[in-house]
């Protein structure tokens, strides 16, 4: 996930790491609220790495120095990636500093985060309920920079059917699709999908 916060921002920035079921995360956020979060790396050092390289004019701070808003944000993903939340008010509830990103991509994010736990939308669709049927790549695009995974969900994005890697788009956290497949396989069961009606995400001859 790319970020494009400015770096002559004179806020004060801050970050921090913390553990998931599914490896370490990040969050960064300033005075206007979250600027970016981190999907785990292949380590926790490697998170905590590239959270420097997206944010380098933020401190990294320790757990007792997150404040209350980053702190109930921390554990609404931490639940998400745990599988024991279906709940997407919890996630939408996190304030986001979007003013480092074009309108468009702004407009994309904001649909993308009401798409409920359990359910994806293609590039496509996201377009037509923007009202620009034509504009499926640009879209793709704008999920593809998303700098706030897993607190808006592109993962729960997907090419059209027939696509590339199965109709299931690219993903650019650690892992490519196989991490999106994840994703969607522990957000299908905790919203209490069966296993037939997940098949269509999961089966890439589907």
């Amino acid at each position: 996930m790319k970020n494009s916060f400015s770096s002559d921002s004179p806020e004060r920035l801050r970050f921090h790491c913390f553990d998931t079921a599914l490896g370490a995360c990040g969050i960064a956020w300033g005075e206007h609220g979250v600027i970016g979060s981190q999907l785990p790396e292949e380590s926790t050092g490697a998170t905590r790495d590239r959270m420097r390289v997206r944010f380098a004019q933020a401190l990294e701070v320790a757990a007792q120095d997150v404040p209350p808003s980053v702190q109930a944000a921390i554990q609404a993903i931490q639940r998400l990636l745990a599988g024991e939340t279906a709940d997407t008010q919890e996630l939408l509830a996190v304030q986001l500093d979007e003013r480092a990103l074009p309108p468009f991509d702004v407009q994309v994010l904001a649909l993308t985060r009401q798409i409920p736990v359990g359910q994806t939308l293609s590039y496509g669709e996201v377009a037509t309920r923007l009202g620009k049927p034509g504009a499926a790549r640009a879209v793709g695009r704008a999920e593809g920079h998303n700098p706030f995974a897993p607190i808006v969900p592109c993962h729960r994005v997907l090419a059209a059917a027939g696509g590339f890697n199965g109709g299931q788009g690219g993903f650019s956290a650690h892992g490519g699709v196989a991490t999106k497949r994840l994703l969607l396989m522990i957000e299908a069961r905790a919203s209490g999908q069966a296993v037939a009606e997940q098949q269509s995400l999961f089966d890439p001859q589907a």
